[in-house]
Formats: C-alpha cells, structure tokens, sequence
C-alpha cells in the first residue's frame, strides 16, 4: 500500500483541476494584456478565477491578488505593508512560531530599521492574546500572527487578535499567514479583522507555484514586484493564467462542504492519535481539540531519530514528514517551533509530522499504525546509546 501523509509539504492537483491548467495552458494560451481574442479568453479566466476565491472569502474581487504562492504572499505582506506606512511608525509584532516566510521578511526589515516584538507561546503552541496586547504601541504598523501553525497544528486566536488590534488602533495593519488554514477553516477576512491573508495553491490541490494575496481595499501596502503593471500595478509580470485558473478552481472545491470534510481529516487524525498512544515510549506534540487543526499530527517517537523512522516508513510506501518541507532543507536540523514549545532533546530529534487531506482513508492510517508498531521496537533495538 502507498500512503502519502504529508499534505501540509503539498496536495496532489486534483483531476478536474489539472484538467483545467492543461486547457489552459495548450489551447486557451493566450497572455491576458494582449487586446485580441486570445488575450479577452485569458482575461475572462483570470476574472473567474478571482470570484471564485472572492466568492468562498466573501470579499470584492478587486481585493484579491494572483502570487506565485505563500512564500510571495507572506513576503509582499510584510515588506510592501511595513514600506508603504513606516512613516507612521516602524515597530512590528509577530509570533515565535511563525513560517520562515514570514521570519525571513522580518530579519531583512530590522536591518532596514524596524523593530520587530517576537511573541512567545504556551506549551501547545498558542499566541496568548493579552501579551499581543501589551506589546501594541503607538508606533506599532503592523502585526503578523498565522492562523494555523504548519509542523504541529496549533489554531491561533486570529479572531480575537483582530478585535484587539482594531480595538487599538484600526490603522494597524493585521497580516494572517492563512497557508495551513484555508480549506480546513472558513477564511472570511472581515471576520478575523484582517487587512491581508496569504494563501498558497500546492496546499489546496492546485498547482505548484500559484497562491493568492488578499488586500483589503484601501490597504496601504507597496508592491515589491515592478515591472509591466500587471493586477492594477500591484503585481507586475505577466499573469500565470494556467496557475490561476487552477487555484481558482480549487479554492472553490476546497469551501464546497468543507466542514465535513474538516470532520473526515479530524477523524483520521483522532484515529492515528489513539493508535500512537497504545505505542510505548511516544510523545504527541500537536493537540487533539479545538485549538490544534484537523489535518496535522506531530509525535515523537523516543530513542530513533527522525530521519532514521522517516526513512523506515518510507520503504514501506508511507511518506511522512520531520518537520517544514520549507525549513528542513535535506538537513533535519531541530525545529525552531518545537524549540520554541520547551521540548527536550530526545523529543525534538525524533519528531515525525503526519499530515492528511481529504483523499486519505482510515485504512491508509491503519495501515500506517501496523508498520510503527512493527518498526519502532525494532529500530531502538538497533539505536546506539
């Protein structure tokens, strides 16, 4: 049997999904800026698309801008968000657990001279939103907090963040890295408060290389990618019409009865949790309530390290994680986040992620949990101390 549980890395693209990017892409080619027939049929996607993701946010199409991605998306918040009001101020707050996208952004604008307030979290992994609150400051421009953390899961209180930060200041930006969140949550941007929500197409059963930036309208927010003056100026280059079409799609098959599908994912994540729990000597980092996400478990399992059990599962057809696909980099060093949550040593090298979508079945994790029993024991037999 052949399991992939590792869909929080990336979702295979459904068929009708596939389908539609190969149209588009070999018979209905056409660049969007062109004024002929070709470039009208390329337009008339690109406008589907965006009521699509507009339709399942509940937002103006005009709020919604065509990415390469998360990583761009999360990138175009921070920096374009922070250039564009720094006058205002220049102090941002973020949490602990963030993705590097996220990370990475905000260490380049401290050299440009922002200061950035680093949140910590609880055990579980959870921005505690009074201390968001103490850290709000009259200078304070932008604050970003992701809904749902990609290696263990935790739901951060987005709504709650969002009241206190426009309770504050409604000038204060609020950027939500919605990545893991989108398809597992209803993501409607006036609810959480949120003037940006980055999404990311490969997390949803679209292409690769595609993802989406919510702008609330009237944002003030810089764009970081100049060029022909694509998507209103905000996104030059010209405009990946396969790749929007394709997240278009799936954004859409993704909110269609998502609630029963979050029920399907949370179930097969409540029966891996029950399985690993009957194993000796394993450790569940992710949460098992309301407050961790129905798609990701994170276990560790004592005494084998994770690249070692990863690989094991692996030739028994079983794909599973040791952390971010963006932050391992084929180097499996520890985990910032799982540091970050008070984990010993032995816990935080021996952490595997598990990760469902809604093609996953009870069978693939029974399967699953007959293979770790079998290869546990036997791997730290052979461990050295």
């Amino acid at each position: 049997m052949e399991v992939y549980f590792d869909n929080s890395a990336t979702t295979v693209v459904l068929p009708q999904v596939s389908d539609l990017v190969c149209k588009v892409m070999t018979e209905d080619f056409g660049n969007p800026s062109s004024m002929h027939i070709r470039g009208v049929e390329a337009e008339r996607y690109l406008r589907t698309a965006r009521g699509q993701i507009a339709s399942a946010m509940k937002v103006s199409e005009k709020e919604i801008f065509f990415t390469s991605g998360g990583t761009e998306s999360d990138n175009w918040a921070l920096i374009g968000g922070a250039m564009a009001n720094r006058r205002r101020g220049k102090h941002i707050i973020t949490s602990a657990v963030e993705h590097a996208a996220v990370r990475q952004p905000l260490l380049l604008l401290e050299e440009l001279g922002f200061e950035v307030t680093v949140l910590p979290v609880d055990a579980a992994g959870h921005v505690d939103p009074g201390r968001l609150a103490d850290a709000l400051r009259e200078d304070t421009i932008l604050v970003s907090v992701m809904y749902v953390n990609n290696e263990m899961g935790a739901v951060e209180p987005i709504e709650e963040i969002g009241r206190i930060i426009k309770a504050y200041d409604p000038a204060i930006l609020f950027h939500v890295d919605a990545v893991q969140a989108f398809g597992k949550y209803r993501i409607y941007p006036r609810n959480l408060n949120a003037d940006l929500v980055s999404v990311s197409g490969h997390k949803i059963h679209a292409p690769k290389g595609t993802g989406f930036l919510y702008v609330k309208e009237k944002t003030k927010i810089r764009p970081i990618i100049l060029g022909g003056g694509q998507q209103g100026g905000m996104r030059s280059g010209t405009d990946n019409v396969p790749g929007a079409a394709g997240i278009g799609l799936a954004a859409s098959l993704a909110c269609e009865d998502l609630e029963e599908k979050a029920a399907c994912m949370r179930s097969l994540k409540d029966r891996l949790e029950a399985g690993l729990r009957e194993i000796p000597d394993v450790r569940i980092n992710s949460g098992s309530d309301e407050g961790s996400a129905p798609h990701i478990v994170n276990a560790s399992f004592t005494g084998i390290r994770s690249e070692v059990l990863l690989h094991a599962l692996e030739d028994r057809g079983i794909c599973v994680s040791a952390g971010s696909a963006c932050s391992t980099n084929k180097k499996l060093p520890v985990s910032p986040v799982l540091k970050e949550l008070g984990l010993p040593k032995d816990a935080l090298e021996s952490a595997l992620r598990f990760s469902f979508s809604t093609l996953n079945t009870p069978q693939e994790v029974d399967y699953t949990l007959e293979v770790l029993r079998e290869l546990v024991p036997m791997l730290r037999r052979y461990t050295r101390h």
